[in-house]
């Protein structure tokens, strides 16, 4: 049979013309060409997609870490500051948190609330280390890590629901519409009890958490110029592992973003204004010696706490040169609302402590980007108070005051900079160097808020200065079949806050009053200076459907107490590990599964700051497969710490051990546009 002519399309029945999806991003400026000089690892979405919090995605990093090893999962939110480069983190955290340009640490306690931060709707994860003279200033202490929220576009970008172990259950979905992107999650758990072995008693139950939060970015653009407002809201319910031990914590923010691209004959600008509010719930119980029961010891019923501020930058490029020139302002206020002191027949005390903390500073940031060449230099001012600092403390009873405290008024300024260099060697080897100092002002939490953890007092001290640190590091890097990466840093902290033991109970003391048996009495201070020397290694490699990769980061840090804390001299800085590694294998199998492995090490470290209590070195093991559908998302089943590794999170004076989360199979469903 004869082929047949081919048919000529009716104009009634012609294809419609196709139409660009559009993606609409949040307004921001390009990544500054800067970042070249220094120590920047980016995480994709197929990085962040396999663990369910943002911290554990984070955690992958060696030297990324929260105050201690527990995961947000099970943390109580006053330890989920994060800091950068594995010495001596906090539970402010020593590293500045930011979402498309706003601070997302908390208000109150520098703090980041990471459930309220799911994964699944970010683009990019920016870890930047050393400290951020320049564009990020107070805060941002030993690094950044920026935060890229998704585009916005039609359909349901993104979708997770799971069933974990010990009855957790996830969800979070990703919605979009042209100029629209919402986010929402859910999660609850039932948890696992912390204390494990012949320790554990009757006091000890599970660690169970329920989560939601809720995000929403409306934007457009006019005459060239984007703008974006962005609404959120989060709520959190822990308990803490201990009868009568937990805490609520719930939230919000709105962030105002402008921004215009830098045209031909102009620069490019950006203009933010943000605020947060959050408040907090504590509860804190004194535990019988044989752990058969126990009662209240503190009630921290309120924190409501509010942040505020501004930021701008205005860049333009002139040839091989790039200027930038900026600013920003953040206020924080609130207060701590408790009842304590119970001797057995109820709370006999109550106290309110907090204040306000300001800090705005300028900035200017030049670059010159020769190709094979780059330079930059930036110098920053910044001026800081803390005014209004109030403690009382009266009978719940009759009302009579029993303590009236109110610290004078501090304030400074101080000037910060950062120098870097890039020069490439050979076709694929990179030499960098840098040098930078930052600083990061005492929280709200550190200077007003006492708090006890089983027989351990810690006193707050409206009296705290500023930290400041002060480091270099130089770097090679290489690009071909594998790309590697290493570094050597020097970074040394100046007066840092750190909890420094005063004395050992039993015995009473002023303001704290009793400290039982087996406890110890710690006060914040700024405690003389902490020396690091570290190394970062990396290397990354694919092979054929295989891929690979692994990281080391060690570290050698000292504390130098001086005149405030002589006795910590020549110690390692508390919850200081001196080497973590990570490795992550990758096997697609098939057209349709993809399975993969992950390694983490951590070297031991120390409980206290007196390093008295030895926290022992730990490795996990976590295993994941995935099949994809012909829709396009994929179900997968994980196991982590698969072989039930036990990993020590924290000490008592008595001896007794908590431990991270065990063996943990999930199993669920993603999509991923």
């Amino acid at each position: 049979m004869a082929d047949l002519p081919p048919a000529t399309p009716s104009p009634l029945l012609a294809p419609a013309p196709t139409v660009a999806e559009v993606q609409v991003t949040a307004p921001r400026l390009p990544p500054s060409p800067a970042m070249g000089a220094f120590s920047v690892i980016r995480l994709t979405p197929e990085t962040l997609e396999g663990s369910p919090r943002l911290d554990e995605a984070l955690r992958r990093v060696p030297g990324v870490e929260l105050f201690r090893r527990t995961a947000s999962d099970v943390a109580n939110p006053t330890i989920q500051g994060l800091s950068l480069r594995n010495f001596a983190p906090s539970g402010a955290g020593r590293a500045l948190v930011t979402l498309d340009g706003a601070p997302q640490n908390d208000p109150f306690g520098g703090w980041v609330i990471w459930s309220a931060l799911p994964p699944e709707s970010l683009a990019e994860v920016e870890i930047i280390k050393g400290a951020g003279a320049g564009p990020y200033g107070a805060g941002a202490l030993t690094g950044v890590v920026n935060l890229t929220e998704r585009a916005a576009r039609d359909g349901v970008l993104g979708l997770d629901v799971s069933a974990a172990s010990r009855g957790e259950l996830r969800g979070v979905a990703v919605l979009g519409a042209p100029h629209l992107l919402t986010v929402v999650s859910a999660s609850t758990r039932d948890g696992y009890v912390p204390v494990r072995g012949p320790g554990r008693g009757a006091v000890d139950e599970p660690a169970g958490l329920d989560a939601a939060s809720v995000a929403a970015r409306l934007q457009g653009e006019v005459a060239g110029v984007t703008a974006a407002f962005r609404l959120s809201a989060y709520q959190e319910d822990r308990e803490g592992g201990v009868q009568g031990v937990g805490s609520e914590t719930s939230g919000g923010s709105a962030t105002l973003t402008l921004a215009e691209a830098a045209g031909p004959d102009a620069g490019g600008w950006r203009l933010q204004a943000w605020l947060r509010s959050s408040d907090m719930k504590n509860r804190f119980a004194a535990i019988e010696d044989d752990r058969s029961g126990g009662r209240p010891a503190a009630e921290q019923y309120a924190t409501p706490a509010v942040g505020y501020g501004l930021n701008a930058a205005y860049r333009w490029r002139r040839g091989a040169w790039t200027w930038e020139a900026g600013g920003d302002l953040r206020i924080a206020e609130g207060e701590t609302q408790e009842r304590f002191r119970n001797l057995g027949a109820g709370f006999t005390r109550g106290r309110i402590a907090g204040g306000r903390t300001e800090v705005g500073g300028l900035y200017a940031e030049g670059v010159y980007d020769g190709g094979d060449r780059l330079f930059t230099g930036a110098v920053r001012v910044d001026a800081w108070a803390a005014r209004d600092a109030v403690r009382q403390e009266r009978d719940l009873a009759g009302g009579a005051v029993l303590l009236d405290s109110r610290a004078p008024d501090s304030d400074g300024v101080t000037p910060t900079a950062r120098l870097g260099g890039r020069v490439r060697l050979t076709d694929a080897v990179w030499l960098r160097g840098a040098a930078y100092s930052g600083f990061r002002t005492p929280t709200l939490n550190e200077l007003h808020r006492p708090f006890r953890v089983g027989a351990d007092i810690t006193e707050a001290n409206p009296e705290l200065e500023p930290e400041r640190l002060y480091g270099a590091e130089f770097g090679l890097s290489g690009e071909g079949a594998v790309s590697w990466d290493a570094t050597v840093f020097y970074n040394r902290l100046e007066d840092p806050i750190t909890n420094v033991t005063l004395a050992q109970g039993p015995g009473t003391f002023p303001i704290a009053g009793f400290v039982p048996a087996g406890g110890s009495l710690r006060q914040r201070r700024n405690a003389g200076a902490i020396d690091a020397v570290g190394v970062e290694l990396s290397a990354a490699r694919s092979f054929g459907p295989i891929s690979a990769r692994a990281a080391l980061a060690a570290v050698r840090a000292e504390v130098d107490g001086g005149s405030a804390a002589p006795q910590l001299t020549g110690l390692r800085p508390a919850q200081t590990p001196e080497v973590s590694a990570t490795a992550q294998l990758g096997w697609r199998a098939s057209e349709r599964l993809n399975l993969s492995a992950g390694l983490r090490y951590e070297g031991e470290r120390y409980e206290d700051d007196l390093n008295s209590r030895t926290l022992s070195p730990a490795a996990t093991l976590d295993l994941q497969a995935a099949w994809r559908t012909t829709s396009g998302g994929e179900f997968y089943v994980a196991a982590d710490n698969l072989f039930d590794a036990e990993v020590e999170v924290d000490e008592d004076g008595d001896g007794l051990e908590t431990f991270a989360a065990p063996r943990t199979f999930r199993v669920g469903y993603r999509l991923r546009r």
